[in-house]
């Protein structure tokens, strides 16, 4: 049997995670519904401090940070008015940070997301956040349809079990989140831990660091 490939592999790329430090981290949909609301994630408390390093080592570097919320109905999941809807606390934008609500899984639909990227003037994008399945392959695949490089930091993110649509039996989170993030690293996005995303860019740890 013979060993998988990507398809970026075999079109003879080499891919390498984004520095933090020059690109845009979007953080999708970190909000109360994951954590303790009607769908909690496996792996939600893990993911979420992830998220936090991210978010640290991007505000330290100056770099652009993009949160995004998901909007739902009054009363409903995601309400934005109520806790399911709220950006947990250890995610809460700085000011000078804008929040995005979307009501799709692609956070550039119907959304000025687009337009705020392109005037940050950066070709490269940190994505983190929830559900990994869902709402961040949704728009990993609409940033590169867009032309930007697209990094998914796989361990600031996470995914809940789901049904079988042909009649097996569940499919446990850990199996969707593995291969949800699959999927994301065949063509769309370079998949990496937090660690490498924000660690220096070789080039500026200068010539011991080689």
């Amino acid at each position: 049997m013979h060993e998988p490939r990507t398809l970026l592999q075999l079109a003879g790329a080499t891919p390498t995670p984004a520095r933090i430090a020059r690109a845009v981290l979007v953080v999708i949909d970190a909000q109360g519904e994951y954590a303790d609301g009607a769908l909690p994630l496996d792996g939600f408390g893990p993911a979420l401090a992830a998220v936090r390093a991210l978010l640290a080592a991007a505000r330290e570097a100056g770099a652009p940070v993009v949160h995004v919320a998901h909007r739902g109905r009054d009363g409903g999941l995601f309400d934005r008015g109520g806790p399911g809807g709220a950006i947990v606390p250890e995610a809460l934008p700085r000011p000078g940070e804008p929040v995005i609500e979307k009501t799709l899984p692609n956070a550039f639909a119907g959304t000025d997301l687009a337009a705020r990227l392109r005037d940050l003037g950066r070709t490269d994008l940190v994505l983190a956040g929830f559900m990994t399945h869902n709402c961040v392959s949704a728009t990993a695949r609409a940033a590169l349809d867009l032309g930007y490089r697209v990094t998914v930091a796989g361990d600031a993110t996470a995914t809940r079990a789901l049904p079988d649509p042909l009649g097996g039996p569940p499919l446990p989170a850990e199996a969707v989140q593995r291969a949800a993030l699959a999927a994301l690293a065949d063509r769309t996005a370079v998949v990496a831990p937090a660690r490498e995303i924000v660690a220096p860019a070789p080039e500026i740890l200068g010539a011991d660091a080689r």
